[in-house]
């Protein structure tokens, strides 16, 4: 039996406690919070995507930064073991569109009860309120933790302190620090899973797109990435499932280079939506054009993309030219936008980059430097789309770090 120490009590701490503990170790679970699981109590608006119910495979898709790392630990603990995990533990699940899993009570709260009752059935202690200043390693084999009330010895450490994301929740970057005193390599922190300024949305702000679909391309046209569902405008851009999605394909970037765009009415091609102009033209022939874009998009955008068209919305029917007409279509199948920065990373829903997985066992999450010293979740340079990926890499990662102690 060992003593081990987990600094943190959000999934992936959660997860790993209860793992360490299931194999006969004694498990002390620092937290700086007054409770656990506080930042699950706000994920998926309060309501807590757990996982993905797909197949171990097909997830890799949908990591964005480094899926090869997490196979093995992906292989060893996946989205349908999870699920009967939680389920076995008293927790009703339901799965809705896109194969997100969801609490049947539809409480994030839930979701650490349930975490919580595995731990103290296994017999993992809680210390809350209290914050862990320093990790330094006595020997090959042992630790000490200095928390700004004790000192403490431990044979084995697993780190789950989350990103810097959502700061209120206690995520402050403490275990990013604790890697680069121990000499372990931290790449830079981007945000993933934000909102994307662009300047000029602020008339079209709190009206929602559903059905629609976002392309991002580079200047030269080369293209970056699609994705169809809901998006929204917003006072400082764009947000929403889509947005936040391409936002993490575009933390790297240089914005100057890229262009948005969005298929307003991705359903149809080109052909049939130049013919479904027509039919509305020659149906309504002496209105202004702007009132007969009412058939086609929210009035509330009409203005807009008749703007970017460079078309009058007084403009009468009969009187578009064949240029205006596809100049309109081209707006509609091609609505621009001008991305000029990702909303910060304190506002984003997880933290890219973080711990070189170069540094990290892959089937362990122990460092390679020092055995016994594990790091999970959020703190690892990885990343998914939203959906539940994200929570299920904080699980599977602490599960790994806690079971193979």
């Amino acid at each position: 039996m060992k003593r081990v120490i987990v600094i943190g009590a959000g999934a992936s701490g959660l997860m790993a406690a209860y793992a360490a503990a299931a194999r006969g170790n004694d498990v002390l679970v620092l937290e700086r919070n007054e409770k656990a699981g506080k930042k699950i109590y706000i994920t998926g608006k309060g309501r807590c995507n757990v996982t993905n119910a797909v197949a171990a495979e097909d997830f890799f898709p949908n990591v964005v930064h480094n899926p090869r790392f997490l196979k093995s630990c992906i292989h060893q603990f996946p989205p349908e073991r999870l699920m009967r995990f939680l389920e076995e533990g008293g927790l009703r699940l339901k799965t809705e569109r896109g194969n997100r899993v969801f609490p049947a009570s539809d409480k994030a709260s839930d979701v650490t009860k349930c975490l919580e009752r595995y731990c103290k059935n296994a017999g993992v202690a809680f210390a809350f309120c209290e914050r862990v200043l320093k990790i330094d390693v006595l020997q090959s084999t042992m630790f000490r933790i200095t928390t700004d009330k004790r000192a403490l010895e431990a044979e084995a450490v697993i780190v789950c302190t989350g990103g810097i994301s959502y700061p209120a929740t206690g995520s402050t970057g403490d275990g990013y620090a604790f890697a680069r005193g121990l000499g372990l390599r931290v790449g830079p922190l981007r945000p993933a899973l934000c909102g994307i300024e662009c300047p000029g949305c602020e008339p079209l702000q709190g009206l929602s797109l559903k059905n629609v679909a976002l392309t991002a391309s580079r200047r030269d046209g080369r293209r970056i990435a699609s994705f169809f569902g809901e998006m929204l405008f917003t006072h400082f851009g764009v947000s929403g499932p889509i947005v936040l999605s391409m936002s993490s394909l575009l933390n790297e970037a240089d914005l100057a280079d890229v262009r948005l765009s969005i298929d307003l009415k991705p359903a149809l091609d080109d052909a049939t939506l130049d013919k479904r102009l027509l039919r509305e033209f020659d149906r309504y022939k002496n209105r202004q054009i702007a009132h007969v874009l009412e058939e086609l998009l929210p009035k509330r955008m009409i203005a807009s993309v008749l703007e970017q068209a460079d078309i009058p919305p007084v403009l009468p029917v009969h009187s578009v030219s064949k240029g205006q007409r596809a100049a309109l279509l081209r707006a509609l199948k091609g609505y621009a936008l001008t991305p000029r920065s990702l909303r910060p990373v304190e506002e984003s829903i997880v933290t890219a980059g973080g711990i070189d997985v170069k540094e990290i066992d892959p089937k362990t999450m122990q460092s390679k430097k020092y055995e016994g010293l594990a790091f999970c979740g959020e703190l690892l340079d990885v990343d998914a789309f939203t959906g539940g990926f994200n929570l299920q890499i904080a699980f599977a990662t602490g599960f790994a770090a806690g079971n193979a102690i």
